[in-house]
């Protein structure tokens, strides 16, 4: 990070317009992005070749102004993302001082973008908002010194230290998230911890992005240190040829024919990868294994191009010990980042490798941020239509991505989790992914401490500015203590049954993701500090069966029947002065059969409420 801090932390100030016959290309950058070419030119390395797309997105016409978060792949080999922040804004044609010859529609799309080293989302746009709306009043796209005057500017505001602070989060409100997800929200979190494909839907652009990045924030260390590898991936090689020059899509398309993939020969592309996507079992909790016959008669090759042998099974790394040296230094060599000089940790029983495993990341002295977005999954705040592949892409083992284009959404067999944001729904179709993110009694406990902090401070928490209960800090706090005692519970002898708190399921599926690999397989001494176990864990009472009812009547489909039927006895008798006929009883006998179905199922022990295959959401 100090090597980091001696370099111009803005890389370049773009600007990104809409032609009416190339469609989204970039009109100028500052400095120019690629060396030695002019600052007007449209050329861009292959890296970046989605860029225009993402500065400039999908059905941005439908909107006078909206803006971007989005990341990018290194251009230097340092394995480090790019963060992207664009201002769009759209203004009539005839309202322009000097009207270019190339400018044929009634109005005139651009983007302002700024490129940076610092994940510094809200701060950046913030300040990028008010350069962009500048940048139109002069009516003329000509004048470019306010970029440049922008790009000198944020060289000398911004400081590697805005990482520590609260800046970080500008804009990212955890509160509203919790307002509006509520329980839902540690679903969420959940889903990322099994590093699941996870796709976010929801229009505008902005509300789309600032979503996604809350839902991070409540990771401790994930935005500032944790995305560093978030963006970089090895693209099929048969892959590249197809998508070298992409099509230029315009940005009042609404949808594109998507052409599907050529998969023959798959295996003779997996040199320096592994497949998780390949051939899918559902009934297993993550598909993170490889055939083990393939691994033996490719063994040299795999080591030769640096396989991720430590996010595979465990019963896939016994039987290849022997055969190949699994503990070798260069294994884990993730080329960013600083190496990481830690012993293993002792996972008795886990079967966990024997020597530890390096993140790249800038982690605390308690492992912290989790190395969740490594090895081939990906972050991406926004992702353009013309990234759609990207989603069955062999080297992407995964996903956190937001999208404003239906096809996504259509595209379901790509993700394990579909969130919607307008309806605040979680759409999950794997009955056994449903299995292991179904809130335990102690997970249900937690969710309401804090949706009840945050409602009933609603009001005054920030009252001059000494609010603490029910903001945004103590919310992301909470979180932390989640973490930590998620982790803390894992070292222990007993851990199977501290574990058992935060869902069967549940833990028996993250013990196999690569960010519990990296973390259990090396020592971190503050740990010893944490009081193991859930949080929340307790004798079960009756204020837990109000909390399983209200959660369940708000998501199952039996809940929704009794909501229904309460309505519709409510209506009836605002309408009549009493509740008569037969749709009120039928109502009311549905409501009471699955009322009884729910207290029988709730006078359980809790470990079977925990086990229990109601649906997540």
């Amino acid at each position: 990070m100090e090597s980091q801090c001696k370099e111009e932390l803005v890389l370049h100030i773009v600007v990104v317009g809409f032609h009416h016959k190339k469609g989204c290309q970039v009109e100028f950058s500052y400095p120019p992005i690629i060396p030695g070419a002019g600052h007007d030119s449209n050329t861009l390395p292959e890296e970046w070749k989605y860029l225009p797309f993402l500065a400039l997105p999908d059905g941005a016409h439908n909107h006078q102004e909206d803006a971007v978060y989005f990341h990018l792949p290194p251009l230097d080999g340092q394995q480090k993302c790019v963060y992207g922040v664009s201002c769009y804004r759209q203004m009539e044609a005839k309202a322009l001082k000097v009207r270019e010859a190339d400018i044929t529609r009634e109005t005139v799309q651009k983007s302002v973008c700024v490129l940076s080293r610092l994940p510094l989302f809200g701060l950046i746009q913030a300040k990028l908002q008010l350069i962009t709306h500048a940048y139109f009043e002069e009516k003329d796209f000509s004048q470019i010194s306010i970029l440049k005057e922008l790009y000198e500017h944020m060289n000398r505001s911004l400081s590697c230290t805005a990482l520590e602070g609260s800046q970080i989060y500008l804009g990212l409100s955890a509160r509203d998230l919790i307002l509006h997800f509520k329980h839902k929200v540690l679903i969420l979190f959940k889903l990322i911890l099994l590093e699941k494909k996870i796709l976010f839907y929801v229009n505008p652009v902005k509300r789309l992005v600032e979503t996604l990045m809350t839902v991070l924030s409540l990771f401790p260390g994930i935005i500032e240190h944790g995305l560093e590898d978030s963006s970089h991936y090895q693209p099929r090689r048969s892959l590249s040829d197809d998508f070298s020059s992409p099509e230029v899509v315009s940005a009042d398309e609404e949808s594109l024919p998507m052409s599907g993939t050529d998969n023959t020969d798959i295996s003779k592309e997996l040199e320096g990868r592994y497949d998780v996507s390949d051939q899918p079992d559902q009934s297993k909790p993550c598909n993170t294994s490889l055939d083990t016959h393939y691994l033996q008669h490719h063994a040299g090759s795999l080591l030769d191009s640096q396989c991720e042998w430590e996010t595979l099974e465990p019963h896939v790394m016994d039987e290849m010990e022997g055969k190949v040296d699994i503990t070798h230094s260069n294994m884990f060599d993730t080329d960013s980042g600083l190496p990481i000089t830690v012993q293993p940790q002792s996972a008795t029983g886990q079967g966990m490798l024997t020597s530890g495993l390096v993140s790249g990341l800038q982690e605390d002295q308690y492992g912290l941020p989790l190395a969740i977005f490594t090895k081939g999954y990906l972050c991406m705040p926004y992702m353009a239509l013309q990234q759609h592949h990207l989603l069955s892409d062999i080297s992407v083992r995964g996903f956190v991505a937001g999208a404003t284009n239906i096809l996504f959404r259509q595209q379901r067999h790509l993700s394990d989790a579909i969130v919607d944001v307008d309806e605040a729904h979680i759409q999950i179709h794997d009955p056994e992914l449903r299995k292991m993110l179904y809130l335990s009694t102690a997970d249900l406990r937690f969710a309401d401490y804090l949706v009840k902090h945050v409602t009933e401070n609603k009001e005054d928490v920030f009252l001059d500015g000494t609010g603490w209960e029910g903001g945004d800090e103590w919310i992301r706090a909470q979180f932390g203590l989640y973490v930590h005692s998620l982790l803390s519970s894992a070292l222990q002898q007993d851990h199977e049954r501290l574990l058992a708190d935060y869902g069967t399921a549940f833990t028996s599926a993250w013990k196999i993701t690569h960010n519990y690999r990296v973390w259990i397989s090396n020592k971190h001494p503050a740990m010893a500090n944490i009081t193991p176990g859930h949080p929340f864990q307790g004798q079960y009472s009756v204020a837990d069966v109000k909390i399983r009812l209200s959660h369940s009547v708000q998501n199952s489909e039996r809940g929704k029947k009794i909501g229904n039927a309460v309505m519709s006895t409510s209506r009836s008798v605002v309408q009549t002065g009493k509740a008569v006929g037969q749709s009120v009883g039928g109502a009311l006998t549905v409501a009471k059969s699955a009322m009884s179905s729910w207290f029988s199922m709730l006078a359980q022990p809790t470990t079977a409420v925990s086990a229990s295959p109601q649906s997540a959401d």
